[in-house]
């Protein structure tokens, strides 16, 4: 496949798949099994951590030679940047949910909702960068096995995106009882991928000593989403989410191994 078209389908694949995602919310009368939730959300997991061992943080190990014997910073001190990152931006929302509890006012639902798709949506721009980050890196070098990785980042993400663009268009269904304006917010919160996509894609061009940096963020971005939010939404009685995990980290790592 030509590597311009490559690029384009990677940087918009996760954007495609949160407005399918979205789109579910026409066919569904109600929410999905906590079953089949289990089993999405210990899928995309293991996907996930797997996409971010192979994909980001051995590349930034790779990269990172030129600080010799401290060569391991970049992956660690980038790691827990992202995991901060993320729990600065959930601290804003809690804030925020708080104020807006304090308030009694009647349109509380409506204020909650917009919350809640604006917590999703911030979320979203991370991992636009993580896949804008491998792909630019994949072009820098102009390298078949870092293309591949980028691939498996942006398949990782898009698969994730799937259940989180149905999450984000299920609950304003059911408040507004409209399903083309759940399907249109639920696409609007994804747009921001594509967006930051191309802004992490440019940015790994102009600063090459960043990039271990950047990968080792993005690395920790999407740990800490698998790790705080869809591994413990996994856990049930018939350990469906841990399995689902397994396979997931499984086909991630043997897709590494393919596509290398």
């Amino acid at each position: 496949m030509d590597k311009t078209l490559l690029i384009i389908i990677g940087l918009s694949i996760s954007f495609l798949a949160t407005s399918l995602g979205a789109f579910l919310v026409f066919f569904l009368k109600k929410e999905i099994s906590n079953n089949l939730s289990c089993l999405i959300n210990g899928f995309s997991a293991g996907i996930m951590i797997s996409a971010s061992v192979w994909g980001l943080l051995i590349p930034s190990f790779e990269y990172s030679s030129y600080l010799e014997n401290l060569y391991f910073l970049p992956s660690i001190i980038g790691t827990l940047l992202g995991c901060l990152f993320l729990i600065f931006i959930d601290l804003i929302v809690k804030i925020s949910t708080k104020k807006q509890n304090s308030l009694h006012l009647q349109n509380q639902k409506s204020k909650n909702l917009k919350t809640f798709v604006i917590a999703f949506t911030i979320h979203n721009i991370p991992e636009g960068m993580a896949i804008g980050f491998a792909f630019g890196n994949a072009f820098l070098h102009n390298s078949n096995d870092l293309f591949a990785s980028a691939l498996m980042i942006a398949i990782a993400i898009s698969i994730q995106n799937i259940p989180e663009g149905l999450a984000v268009s299920l609950p304003v269904y059911k408040e507004t009882k409209r399903k083309s304006k759940s399907f249109f917010i639920g696409t609007l919160s994804g747009i921001v991928e594509p967006i930051f996509a191309i802004f992490g894609f440019f940015l790994s061009g102009i600063a090459k000593i960043i990039i271990p940096w950047l990968l080792a963020f993005s690395a920790g971005t999407m740990l800490f989403v698998a790790v705080d939010d869809l591994i413990p939404s996994s856990k049930n009685k018939n350990q469906f989410g841990a399995w689902a995990f397994i396979f997931g980290f499984l086909v991630m790592m043997l897709l590494d191994v393919l596509l290398a």
